[in-house]
Order: C-alpha cells, then structure tokens, then sequence
C-alpha cells in the first residue's frame, strides 16, 4: 500500500504515476560528458512531504565543496544510473534505497559550468530502517519539506562562486541554519519535479539548459 502523503494529497504511488506518464524529456548526448547520478529521497511526514538534502564536505579537489546537493556521484563502468544512485547513497550516508520504493526518473541535466550529464532517480522511504552515516564526502544531512520548497518567499535570484567566477543565478533559501542557497543542478532538478508534481504540461520543455534568467557578473 503506499504511503499517503497529507501535501497536496499525495502518494508515493501517485507520485510514481505522474512520473511515468511525463516520461522523461530527450536530452541530446555529446557522448563527452561525464555520467553520473544522484538520488531524490522522499519522506512522509505527519503533515507533509520532505527531500533529503545533504551539504557537501569541504574539499579543494570537490568542484562542488560545501554545496547543497543529492547524495550521488559518477557511474562506474557498466552500471545503470540507478544502480549508481543506490550505491553512492549508501556509500555517502550509509541509507539502503533498495529497502524503499523506486518511483521514477525526472529527465537529465546537463551541467553547465562542467561536462557532466545527471541523471536523477527518486525513492519513496515509509521510514529510515537505519540511521544515517555521512562518510568524508559529506558534512550534513538534513530533510526539507516541500512546503518550504514551494514558498515563493524563498525563491531569490542570489551571488553565487563558482570556479573562480560569481554568478547570478535562481536559487532557494532553505529553512536550516548557516547554509547556503539552493542553486545549480540540484536546485534545477527540485524545479523539475515541482513542475511535475503541479501537473504542468511540460511537453518540448529543455530542462538540460540553465534558466534564461541567469546573468554571469565579473568576479573579483
């Protein structure tokens, strides 16, 4: 039976429907992007829905250190995206997806600062069988509620560093202390599934590309 989440009414199950029946958007594939993928958990609460979310560890070689990101990370050679997914998650924060329930696929993103091309796999969690553990990768992990994510308070066009560059780029600010906004790929993939979830017709719309919105401004 799935689970019933109060927000919106929805089901895990449901939730799995409205993924299948978007299906995921073609993105064309250069064939010289780095593939890798990420998992977006889900987690019922008593009044809503919540997305785990974990903030990368600090690390210069880590061109995304410190960020706000899914649990994921690059595929090893014959593997499928979600085998990946599985694999980081319980590699970086010692949670078992397999004991959960896959619901689908959101469509890939292509990144746009580097040649990566990830794939985002979602799984519905009743409960945590197990307590989480971060390895060296990861300093935080904390949960969001789809709520906050929708709060139109919390969207901002927000300055950004990355590479040495400062953007200005769309963004989320989230209700957990001392972190920072919400942007890039992971902020694109929330989009997208929040798009889905409203049961917008997202027919020929590019998720692979940055918002038009975003403006590159000189760093120091």
């Amino acid at each position: 039976m799935s689970a019933f989440i109060p927000e919106q009414g929805y089901t895990f199950g449901s939730i799995a429907a409205l993924l299948a029946v978007r299906g995921g958007a073609a993105v064309p594939d250069s064939g010289d992007r780095t593939r890798a993928a990420v998992a977006m958990i889900l987690h019922q609460t008593g009044s809503d829905l919540e997305i785990l979310f974990i903030q990368r560890a600090a690390h210069d070689l880590d061109p995304w250190s410190g960020h706000i990101a899914f649990p994921g990370g690059k595929l090893e050679e014959g593997e499928l995206e979600c085998q990946a997914a599985c694999r980081e998650t319980l590699e970086e924060i010692g949670l078992d997806l397999t004991q959960g329930q896959y619901l689908g696929r959101l469509s890939d993103i292509i990144g746009t600062n580097l040649p990566v091309r990830v794939s985002c796999c979602l799984f519905g969690l009743d409960r945590l069988s197990s307590r989480p553990a971060l390895n060296e990768e990861v300093r935080d992990l904390f949960w969001v509620a789809l709520s906050d994510l929708r709060d139109p308070a919390r969207h901002r066009v927000s300055s950004v560093a990355f590479d040495e560059k400062c953007f200005d780029v769309p963004a989320i600010t989230l209700p957990v202390d001392n972190k920072p906004v919400l942007w890039g790929i992971t902020y694109r993939l929330v989009m997208q599934f929040l798009t889905v979830l409203d049961r917008r017709d997202t027919a020929g719309e590019n998720y692979s590309v940055l918002p038009e919105t975003v403006e590159i401004n000189e760093g120091e």
